[in-house]
């Protein structure tokens, strides 16, 4: 890093950092067992949450210099932000370390690949609809067509390296082009209205794990709510604001905004990913200070709950399924920023048939974290083998999980071990969709008995 370099960090540090929260650190430690890289690491300080704060509070004071272990240290941190529910002060560390990623992102001398795939991913692809369509439609043309077999059987799918190899394997049945253009853009309830909601359809969500908004959409209309799907929404931004491109979060942002600020008598914004609900819920946070959008953003974000709070509050339909053994895994953002966590698990509970047992450490994370896993493959790898160890114990068939992300993880999890013949990892929202169709099915076959 030159000196040129240093010296503005340092001054970005010094305007842009917010002081106060930096100074809410009491550095007591509270924050230490809940963090798995500083677990990981055997207790490594600058792992810590604790320690980061450190590093940035040192470069704001002007005490040290940013170097390359800061920057290391800034893109080891998970993000999972488990570490703000163990705080004692309330530091927001979430904000700081996107804050400070923001600040070296500004000043930073990519190579002209990684600046082109930054560019592609960033601007390209995910504001962008159609082209999200487009690229997902590619992926459908790969599975349908024979090349994906042919790419496994030569292990051409391992150029890219093992783990690329590893992640193609649990991708998810991708749904044609022509399905990808058919999208809803509002459902009736079943009977007699209990709310009128919109839904948030993200942008992989809406392609890649289209099965799973399908699902979200059922148990809605199953649940008689009135669901608006708004169609000028876009990509939540979570991406972008994760990997220092805050101005370019903030744009998709402003449009969904926007976009359902147009609809009237709305009780809920819902979703079903807890990556895209954190980052929605903390919209103001984004826009904090800005005198013409910090208002609306707090309006939007009091709105945004998961679907599983949803089901709970408006009392979720029957459900039965064949007799199996599950557990669940949080989705950090769901548990750590939404504070959702017990109506998952009341759901599942729920569900004739099953057996739910409590994972350890089931509030820990996976070890996904977005792109985490591909680009701190080593210590993403270390974690999620720890988490395999827990779900094994709990002799589980099904693993649940209330985000795409942790899904891919827990797959790739059950890969690695070779477990793919008696575990399967799925969505909360498959598996209950699942369940209120069994239950149908199985009820409606009795009442047909009887009625012969």
């Amino acid at each position: 890093m030159s000196n040129e370099r240093k010296q503005q960090i340092s001054r970005d540090f010094q305007e842009k950092m917010n002081d106060d929260e930096l100074l809410n650190c009491m550095r007591c430690g509270f924050c230490l067992p809940s963090c798995p890289t500083y677990i990981e690491t055997g207790g490594y300080e600058g792992a810590s949450p604790r320690g980061r704060i450190s590093l940035m509070k040192a470069v704001a004071d002007g005490m040290i210099e940013p170097d390359q272990d800061l920057e290391d240290q800034l893109s080891l941190c998970l993000g999972c932000r488990a570490c703000e529910p163990a705080c004692p002060s309330g530091v927001k560390y979430g904000q700081l370390v996107e804050q400070a990623r923001d600040i070296l992102q500004e000043e930073k001398q990519h190579s002209l690949p990684v600046r082109t795939v930054r560019r592609v991913v960033f601007d390209e692809v995910f504001p962008h609809k159609k082209r999200m369509r487009k690229l997902v439609g590619l992926m459908w043309f790969y599975q349908k067509t024979g090349i994906q077999k042919l790419a496994r059987a030569t292990k051409a799918v391992n150029i890219a390296g093992r783990q690329m190899g590893m992640m193609e394997k649990v991708l998810p049945n991708i749904p044609s082009p022509k399905e990808l253009k058919k999208r809803p853009t509002y459902i009736e309830p079943k009977t007699t209205k209990t709310k009128r909601v919109a839904f948030f359809s993200g942008c992989l969500m809406d392609t890649m794990f289209m099965k799973t908004n399908d699902s979200t959409l059922y148990l809605l209309q199953e649940s008689n709510c009135e669901v608006v799907i708004p169609e000028e929404q876009n990509c939540c931004g979570a991406l972008h604001g994760h990997s220092g491109e805050k101005g370019k979060a903030k744009q998709l942002a402003k449009r969904n905004i926007e976009a359902f600020e147009k609809l009237e008598d709305i009780d809920h914004i819902v979703l079903n990913s807890g990556g895209c609900g954190a980052f929605l819920t903390d919209y103001d946070e984004l826009f904090h200070g800005d005198p013409e959008w910090e208002e609306r953003a707090k309006e939007f974000s009091n709105k945004v709950l998961d679907i599983s709070e949803v089901l709970v509050e408006v009392g979720p339909p029957k459900m039965v399924l064949e007799p199996q053994v599950i557990t669940y895994q949080d989705s950090c953002h769901l548990r750590n920023v939404m504070k959702t966590a017990s109506a998952p698990r009341q759901l599942l509970q729920s569900i004739e048939g099953v057996t739910y047992k409590e994972m350890k450490q089931a509030d820990r994370c996976c070890g996904s974290a977005g792109i985490y896993n591909l680009i701190e493959t080593e210590m993403s790898m270390q974690i999620l083998d720890e988490k395999m160890v827990h779900a094994t114990h709990t002799d589980a068939t099904t693993i649940v999980t209330a985000n795409p992300g942790c899904l891919l993880q827990m797959k790739l999890g059950i890969e690695r071990e070779q477990k793919s013949e008696h575990m399967k990892g799925v969505h909360i929202v498959d598996l209950l969709a699942d369940a209120v169709r069994h239950y149908q099915e199985k009820y409606a076959s009795h009442s047909l008995q009887n009625n012969m």
